[in-house]
């Protein structure tokens, strides 16, 4: 990934300080932005490679303050959130209004990417205002900014959070533990640092082609007619839902497919269609006729040439996975067969 201006809201949190760590290690370069520089600053400037980090304090609800440190960036991250309110760090405020401005002034500045990290479950927890204001600031930067990328985790725990590391205090502590909402509340929670690259394959795997795969399963292979249909693919719902489900989660989503080139529209409008939010997507150069394996593997490289670091691959073909294994990633196969 080429190196990117980053800005990056509510920093010194556990996510943010992991998150400040990794960017600037692959070289980008990061604005931290605090209300507090004097609490907060030493905590972000020892989290980022020297050079690559710089520490501003600003009002966030001022505009003007924004817009200038807005300027001249590629991506803004807002990670700012709370649990709980406390005179004018209202859920309004913070989970409303704050993002809803950001966003407005990320797309007046022509912003690359806005990412945004909600909270998992808020659509049906319709008793807390928490979750109320969480999902109404999603709908304020849907409308500000269509191209955002919100992220819903759940609890996100490292060895220096404060509230799963109270709650594991606590459950070590008490003789009961009370069960709130008749015991029917659960956790999904993700390690800081459990939040990985991970690369899905198209034909066979996000798409079902058994419509056309007759053509490479005969003698001669009919490579024309087969790639002619892939206009008529349909989308493997279940292997879609696994794909949305990890990307909202914090993980990013890459594509290696072995179509050409010039299939690119109907492939992005195929990815488009089922809404799923990926950070690259790598094709085979139309006049490149070398086996998937060999055109895959070379893609793995440009993908770890470019800063991502893959650790797991979903692909139908058996020589594909195991040339994704020998490879040192782990590959789950959505499909039996090869051709």
């Amino acid at each position: 990934m080429k190196e990117k201006n980053i800005l990056v809201f509510g920093g010194s949190g556990q996510i943010g300080r992991n998150l400040i760590r990794k960017l600037t290690q692959k070289n980008h370069r990061v604005t931290a932005v605090t209300r507090n520089l004097h609490k907060k600053g030493y905590i972000l400037k020892t989290q980022g490679n020297p050079g690559y980090i710089d520490i501003v304090e600003k009002n966030i609800f001022d505009e003007k303050h924004l817009a200038e440190i807005i300027k001249n960036k590629d991506i803004c991250i807002n990670l700012v959130g709370i649990l709980f309110e406390k005179k004018n760090n209202t859920f309004n405020n913070i989970h409303i209004n704050f993002p809803s401005i950001l966003a407005k002034i990320c797309k007046e500045n022509n912003l690359e990417q806005f990412i945004h990290i909600s909270a998992l479950g808020i659509d049906s927890a319709k008793d807390s205002k928490y979750a109320e204001s969480k999902l109404k600031g999603e709908n304020e930067i849907k409308k500000n900014f269509q191209e955002a990328t919100i992220i819903r985790p759940s609890i996100v725990y490292s060895v220096d959070d404060n509230f799963s590391t109270n709650f594991m205090s606590l459950l070590g502590k008490l003789p009961v533990m009370p069960l709130y909402y008749y015991g029917k509340t659960k956790f999904s929670p993700i390690h800081v640092t459990d939040l990985v690259d991970i690369i899905f394959d198209i034909d066979g795997t996000l798409m079902n082609i058994e419509h056309r795969k007759k053509f490479v399963e005969q003698r001669p292979k009919d490579w024309d007619s087969f790639r002619e249909l892939t206009k008529d693919d349909v989308p493997n719902l279940d292997v879609f839902a696994i794909a949305k489900a990890l990307q909202s989660q914090g993980h990013n989503i890459l594509i290696a497919s072995g179509r050409n080139k010039s299939q690119r529209a109907i492939t992005l409008m195929q990815l488009m269609k089922e809404k799923l939010v990926f950070r690259d997507l790598k094709m085979r150069s139309d006049k490149d006729f070398r086996p998937d394996t060999e055109v895959k593997s070379d893609m793995l490289d440009k993908f770890r040439a470019e800063g991502w670091d893959p650790v797991l691959v979903f692909d139908d073909r058996t020589s594909v996975v195991n040339m994704w294994r020998d490879r040192g990633l782990r590959a789950v196969q959505v499909a039996p067969g090869d051709f």
